[in-house]
């Protein structure tokens, strides 16, 4: 039988396993300032490894290039700003104009509070390759689902085709208002998303 591999070392008390997960988050959060900051295509593995405090040697321990990082940095921003979607939706009235105006309202605040992860999330993303386009469209489908979900909305729920207009719709009101310099206030475009989102979910009256 084959010797059974040597488990590895802690350092400094911390288990490998744990400081790659460690040195991954870092770089993560390098590259979604870095890209936020630069754009993607003026960023360098060099400068994202600078931001991190890291080696690029500890960069492909973690990614195999720039554009996989640029994956997990979107998939990073993206989920931490649904997980403030949903918590906002719960603690809303139980009625589908209040979650849809809470989901909304913390949405764009989050977009404002952090224009670097903003600008990765809505611009950077789009048109780098085709896997990464796979990676947008799989984050928008899954947006799309568990809001259809939360507001109880049995059209959106029902169309998957409806759910992409609603999101697609919100994320172009979204990007005229950072061209905008995030002007109208937040409670403005807060509306205009809301209007959106009802006009689009109302089911189609009988021919």
């Amino acid at each position: 039988m084959p010797p059974e591999p040597t488990p590895a070392r802690p350092y400094r008390g911390i288990p490998q396993d744990e400081r790659r997960a460690q040195r991954r988050a870092q770089l993560i959060s390098a590259g979604v300032a870095v890209y936020g900051e630069r754009g993607y295509r003026q960023a360098t593995v060099k400068a994202v490894c600078e931001a991190a405090g890291l080696t690029e040697r500890y960069f492909y321990e973690s990614f195999a290039n720039s554009e996989e990082l640029l994956i997990a940095c979107f998939n990073a921003v993206t989920y931490a700003v649904m997980e403030e979607i949903m918590a906002a939706a719960r603690a809303a009235e139980p009625t589908r104009e209040a979650r849809s105006r809470a989901m909304l309202h913390a949405y764009f605040a989050a977009l404002q509070r952090e224009p670097r992860s903003a600008r990765v999330f809505l611009v950077e993303i789009r048109g780098v390759s085709r896997a990464v386009d796979k990676a947008f469209d799989a984050a928008l489908r899954a947006i799309g689902e568990e809001v259809g979900r939360v507001i109880e909305s049995p059209e959106a729920v029902a169309d998957p085709l409806l759910q992409a207009g609603i999101v697609g719709g919100v994320i172009h009101i979204a990007l005229r208002w950072i061209e905008d310099g995030y002007t109208p206030d937040i409670e403005r475009v807060t509306d205009s998303g809301l209007r959106l989102g009802m006009t689009l979910d109302q089911p189609l009256r009988p021919a």
